[in-house]
């Protein structure tokens, strides 16, 4: 029966699910330039995808603007590109290797649009964890099939799956809850 399932694992990847959805948050903008805005974008480099923090150094010499200083001058229309197609709403101005990027005002359709993007990593989070849920069942069902646990073992332990499951998806909604109200309400 203990073999049935690794919680710890299970648990640990839940936890990753949540923690890549936190990082996705902090790149959504919600009124100060912050290096971390540019964290999702991946550039088209050396003909694989790379995170931009990886082909340039990202800076912030105002509170309204970042700066994007690339290694390789080569690199230099294929990061423009990245971010212009990131749809994180950003233009950015080529000045030799350096790009600069000038954050808009968040108005409210900007405000409506970033509140999309939230939810859209909120169910990107919610399908992981379902993942994870899907690999423990698959697991427990093996399990049950082989005759290692019993059928009254793996209910009991396809409900602490679930409730894992469940409690993962509800700090995944509140903080997406709280970003939404700091989103529409800065």
């Amino acid at each position: 029966m203990a073999g049935a399932v690794d919680f710890k694992d299970l648990q640990r990847r839940m936890e990753g699910a949540v923690s890549v959805f936190k990082s996705d948050l902090a790149s959504l903008r919600t009124g100060r330039a912050s290096g971390n805005l540019l964290d999702p974008i991946q550039v088209d480099a050396y003909g694989s995808q790379m995170p931009l923090n990886q082909v340039a150094t990202i800076s912030v010499p105002e509170p309204r603007m970042l700066s994007v200083q690339v290694w390789d001058k080569s690199m230099v229309q294929a990061v423009d590109r990245a971010i212009r197609e990131s749809n994180l709403g950003f233009n950015p101005i080529v000045d030799g290797t350096n790009l600069r990027i000038p954050l808009p005002e968040l108005n409210e359709e900007r405000r409506k649009e970033l509140v999309k993007i939230a939810h859209t990593y909120a169910e990107n989070a919610r399908v992981a964890a379902r993942h994870v849920r899907r690999d423990g069942m698959d697991h427990l069902k093996k399990s049950e099939k082989d005759g290692e646990t019993s059928e009254d073992d793996a209910r009991r332990l396809h409900d602490q799956v679930q409730k894992l499951t469940d409690d993962t998806i509800a700090t995944i909604d509140s903080l997406l809850t709280e970003k939404e109200a700091e989103i529409l309400h800065v």
